[in-house]
């Protein structure tokens, strides 16, 4: 019973969260649909818009594939995710938004995609755009040095839920509890 109890606490604590990045995320837009208009390429090559968001739920998590951990951690568990949906999550599309474009060349993002799942997209293409996509999505990204002339990203570290209209649907933090994590797709997934 008191499993079942810090369960259900657990979700709505999620859902209070989700609403109130949602309605973040919408006062930052304005209430307009979310994102704006790019054009960049995936882990292939091929030119990719904002199309891509459209006609089925996607996805969307903003990363680099020198990440030492969330990245790789996100990345695992949202495949594992989609997996568990199983036919339940088979319209749900999935991808990886590298805010690294300089390191992550569409070669770079296919070796590190196709390594953990063949589910998942990879998108990258020229900084400005990048970085033009990314605050379009509400997505924080910094360049930070590191000793040796390095260097790191600092970015947001959820992944975003977008309908079938490409509007905001709401997230999954970092380091979600996977049954809520699991009960926000199969929402998604349900809407279609």
């Amino acid at each position: 019973m008191m499993r079942f109890i810090l369960t259900s606490i657990l979700i709505l604590m999620a859902a209070v969260v989700g609403f109130m990045t949602f309605d973040w995320y919408r006062s930052q837009n304005g209430g307009q649909a979310f994102g704006a208009p790019f054009t960049l390429v995936d882990q292939k090559g091929a030119a990719i818009t904002e199309a891509a968001f459209r006609g089925q739920p996607s996805a969307v998590f903003f990363g680099f594939t020198h990440c030492p951990e969330v990245c790789p951690t996100t990345l695992v568990e949202l495949d594992g995710w989609l997996k568990q949906l199983g036919d339940d999550g088979r319209n749900i599309r999935a991808y990886f938004v590298s805010i690294d474009p300089e390191r992550d060349t569409p070669e770079v993002m296919n070796t590190y995609v196709s390594n953990v799942s063949d589910r998942i997209t990879g998108i990258t293409g020229e900084p400005a755009k990048i970085a033009a996509m990314a605050k379009s999505f509400g997505i924080y990204s910094k360049k930070v040095e590191t000793e040796g002339g390095d260097y790191t990203m600092d970015h947001t570290a959820s992944v975003l839920l977008l309908d079938s209209k490409g509007d905001f649907f709401g997230t999954i933090a970092y380091e979600e509890n996977p049954e809520a994590a699991l009960a926000k797709l199969k929402r998604l997934a349900a809407k279609g």
